[in-house]
This record gives structure tokens, sequence and C-alpha cells, in this order.
């Protein structure tokens, strides 16, 4: 147990390891805010419908040779967001078909793109890192790291100033409708606080496992409270501590970080299931 302390300490005079842990823990907060409101919209499914879009972007940004990545993903993710929350709303095409058409263009796109105008030599090895998450977690800048806590912030500030509104926007659309709240605009904002969680995600998690960071903690949390404010915060802490763990578990053993995360927060949704079936017997 000492020695795996002492690693830990050893690891963490690194600069890039408290980059790559600060930036960690503020995506999983804004992650797990985010993700209760979308699992009670029963639009669970945008996150890995976006990392899909994003990755498609991002191959465009290798195959024109833009070294800002950001500058192409980040509009693009934003755009079929909205795009999303718009054909969700046609009575012709629902929110899940919405979601599987746009998700799946992209990254068929994506992945044809790389193979075509790649100019690496180990393209399945990109790929695959992409997907499930690489070690550009551990490669941040300190601008970058910025960028990220700026970005978090004002998440978290948007969730906290409009709470009320987002709580009725949640749960019943229609009667907030009638008493005047702008549930259009609340719904926008939503789909655009979640393009941009999800672009941080890429980085952390990979583009197949964002869903998972964004629906686990708040299905733990549901599993045994109750109250929207009480599940938020239950999965604020879920999403912080499974992510922590597993970047540390992945430092002492070697492992992926994405899948070490979300390896971590299936455990923990385990182990709330089971509280919720001593709480109902």
């Amino acid at each position: 147990m000492s020695d795996m302390i002492a690693k830990l300490q050893y690891y963490f005079t690194f600069p890039f390891v408290q980059y790559a842990m600060i930036v960690g823990l503020l995506i999983a907060l804004c992650s797990s805010l985010l993700g209760v409101t979308l699992v009670l919209k029963r639009f669970s499914f945008i996150g890995d419908g976006l990392s899909h879009v994003a990755f498609g972007a991002m191959a465009v940004a290798i195959v024109t040779g833009i070294t800002n990545q950001m500058l192409i993903i980040m509009p693009v993710t934003v755009a079929s967001a909205i795009l999303l929350l718009r054909t969700g709303q046609n009575t012709k095409r629902k929110g899940d078909a919405a979601v599987a058409m746009i998700s799946v263009g992209a990254l068929a796109l994506g992945y044809m793109l790389i193979n075509i105008f790649s100019k690496s030599a180990n393209v399945a090895g990109d790929v695959c890192s992409t997907l499930f998450g690489s070690t550009s977690i551990l490669t941040l800048t300190k601008a970058e790291v910025w960028l990220c806590i700026a970005l978090a912030a004002i998440v978290i500030a948007i969730f906290v100033l409009f709470y009320n509104k987002i709580f009725a926007v949640t749960f019943d659309e229609s009667f907030s409708k009638a008493t005047g709240v702008k549930s259009d605009i609340y719904n926008l904002v939503i789909a655009i606080i979640t393009a941009v969680i999800i672009v941080l995600a890429m980085n952390l998690v990979g583009s197949l496992l964002i869903s998972a960071l964004i629906i686990f903690p708040a299905l733990s949390a549901m599993r045994v409270f109750k109250s929207f404010l009480s599940v938020i915060i239950c999965s604020a802490v879920i999403s912080v501590i499974c992510a922590g763990a597993g970047m540390m578990i992945s430092i002492l053993l070697s492992t992926p970080v994405g899948s070490t995360i979300v390896t971590a927060d299936i455990a923990v949704f385990l182990i709330f299931w089971i509280i919720s079936l001593f709480k109902r017997g």
C-alpha cells in the first residue's frame, strides 16, 4: 500500500499529471450535471450521437491538416446538437432516429476520410485511441487547461443560475410553456452545453465512452435518491470520485484512462443498485 501511495506521489509531481487530473475532474462534474437532465428527458443517447459527430469533425481536421482541431470540432458539434434538438421535435422524425442518423453517418464518414487521406502509418491505432480514449489527456498544455477551466465554470454557472428553469423544462415541458417559461431557449442551452462537454470529454474517455460518463452517475444516484436536487448532488459526487479513482488506478496499473473510469462508474452503479434493493426490501 505504501508503495502505491509513493508511486502516486511521484507521478503527481509532474505538471502533465496534475493538468490531467484537474481537467478530468472538471469534465466529470459537468457531465454529471447535464446527465441527470438528459436521462430524465429520455435523450440519453445525445451524448453518443454528438461524440460520433465530434469524431467525424476531428477526421476532417486531420485530413485538412488543421493544427487546432477545436476550431472545427466545437462549431460542428454545437451545430449538430442544435440540429438534433430541432429534428427530435419533428413528429415525422423522432429524437432517437435523429441521433441514429447523424451519429452513424458522422462516424462512417470520419472513418472513411481517415483511411483514405490520413498520412499516419498507424491508422487503426489512431482510430482506436480516439474512440476509446488515448494519452492526449496527458499531453495537455497550460492554455488548454485554462480553456477547460473557463468552459467548466461557464457550464456550472449556467446550471446554477437557471436551475429552476432547467428543472421545469426537464420534468414538464408543456406545463413550463404554459406558465411562460421559454422552454425552447433552455432546451437549446442544454444542447449547446452538452456539445461543449462532449468535445472536452473526448480527450478523457474517447468518443465511444462519453455516454457512460454522462449516464452512469445519474442512473446510480436515481437508484437511491428521488428528489431532483439530491440526485444531481449525488451524481456529481459519484462522477468526480469515479473519475479521480479511475485516473489514479490507470496510473498504478497502466490501464486505459477512459475504460478505467467507466469501469469505476459501472462498479458504483452496481453498489447503488444493491443498496436500492435493500431499501425496497
